[in-house]
């Protein structure tokens, strides 16, 4: 322990060692408090619209109610969906940063509405959000760097290294605790704002377990590479140009070659195509026969095909129909594009296995529950909670049973699922 302290001593010395330290700290503070700052607005967020659908429903139900009409209450009425963010979700925001967490849904056709909050800024998106995630994978490695390039090369530049070599049985001792201490002082200035904003999210021992194993595999990876570098018996100048070129390589370049590979391997057009030919299809049922609209539509949904034919006035039944052919009309293109996206997140996590900062980030958002598959299971659940909120209201459109105020509270909630 002594030994120990002292080394600690020789540390804090070194105003670079400790600049280093307290910048990685306040990094790691820093983004701990933006991550779940950004959790807590969104949680917000989320509380703030189900008082707010209520109020909408109420007033729709007012006037709605009073025509006794089903097409009015399905096509005026928007019910809320929304994703909430995990306990985890303040180390890697991910997707949520891009994605939306809220989306209101209507009882016309989904593939319309799926995809209209998919828009966003691209070179807004590009730099990513502020978070542990981002301080973990892009500036630790720095911070590594700049503690360990000149571990071995310094202390030959001041003409110490014989002197430490020739300590009888005590040179790789040496060695061993000044790795440690600064390993274990990076990962202590990580670690203990995570542990700290975890225990306040409340989050579970393994998650958090996992969070802080990544970080020590991390930091590992990137200790081992300045260490090797370190053997080439370079100067301190030289390791460190030498390893900020890796990092540049390693963080940077590669994920980016990797990103734009996978982009043309796996072609994957835009949800808004998907809206587009939807409405397209909506739109062609206006100057096609009623009846081959209908007939479509029974032909997929027989069990409301003793519904009362049609007459020449308009009726709302027809009107969900064609939405709910259109939305049939493009179920491949939807399920190709699934696919495709499914498959470009399996492909950047096989990168990941060899590129240690994309399977970190991929790891760290997955945890988080922040990632693609997190972004599809979200859409899984609006696409349920809309199956049923359609067939609600088709048990009154396709029977003309009048709908009354007291039905609009029986509609499906997205909280009930």
């Amino acid at each position: 322990m002594t030994l120990l302290t002292h080394e600690l001593r020789l540390l804090l010395r070194s105003r670079m060692a400790l600049l280093a330290l307290l910048l990685v700290a306040l990094l790691a503070i820093a983004s701990v408090a933006a991550g779940m700052a950004e959790v807590a607005r969104q949680r917000a967020v989320i509380a703030r619209i189900q008082p707010k659908q209520a109020q909408d429903i109420a007033a729709v139900a007012q006037w709605a109610g009073k025509t006794q009409d089903p097409g009015n209450a399905a096509y005026y009425s928007f019910h809320a969906t929304w994703d909430a963010p995990a306990p985890l979700a303040f180390v890697a925001l991910g997707l949520r940063d891009v994605a939306p967490y809220i989306l209101r849904v209507r009882a016309l056709g989904l593939e319309a509405q799926l995809y209209d909050g998919e828009a966003f800024n691209p070179e807004l998106a590009l730099p990513g959000r502020f978070d542990f995630a981002f301080v973990l994978v892009y500036l630790t490695p720095l911070f590594v760097i700049a503690l360990f390039h000149d571990l071995v090369s310094g202390e030959r530049e001041a003409g110490r290294l014989r002197m430490l070599d020739a300590l009888a049985g005590s040179g790789r001792r040496l060695w061993a605790r000044r790795v440690l201490l600064r390993g274990g002082l990076l990962f202590l200035a990580l670690a203990l704002p995570v542990t700290i904003g975890a225990t306040l999210s409340h989050v579970q021992l393994l998650p958090l377990l996992a969070v802080l194993g990544l970080v020590a595999l991390y930091l590992a990876f990137w200790i081992g590479v300045t260490l090797l570098v370190g053997r080439l018996r370079w100067s301190s100048v030289t390791n460190a140009a030498t390893l900020a070129g890796l990092w540049l390589l390693l963080t940077l370049l590669l994920p980016t070659i990797a990103h734009v590979a996978i982009n043309r391997a796996i072609p994957v057009g835009q949800g808004v195509e998907l809206t587009l030919a939807q409405r397209e299809a909506v739109n062609r049922a206006w100057d096609i026969p009623r009846e081959q609209t209908m007939q479509a539509f029974y032909a997929g949904h027989p069990e409301w095909k003793d519904s009362p034919p049609l007459s020449h006035a308009f009726h709302w039944k027809w009107y969900f129909a064609f939405h709910q052919v259109g939305d049939e009309s493009v179920a491949p293109k939807a399920i190709a594009y699934r696919h495709g996206l499914e498959a470009r997140d399996a492909a950047a996590r096989s990168v990941g296995w060899l590129l240690p900062s994309v399977g970190v980030q991929a790891l760290l958002a997955r945890l988080a529950d922040t990632d693609m598959q997190a972004q599809l299971a979200y859409q899984d659940r609006i696409r349920a909670f809309h199956t049923r909120l359609r067939n609600y209201y088709y048990a009154y459109l396709f029977t003309d049973k009048p709908f009354g105020q007291v039905d609009f509270e029986g509609a499906p909630r997205f909280d009930d699922m």
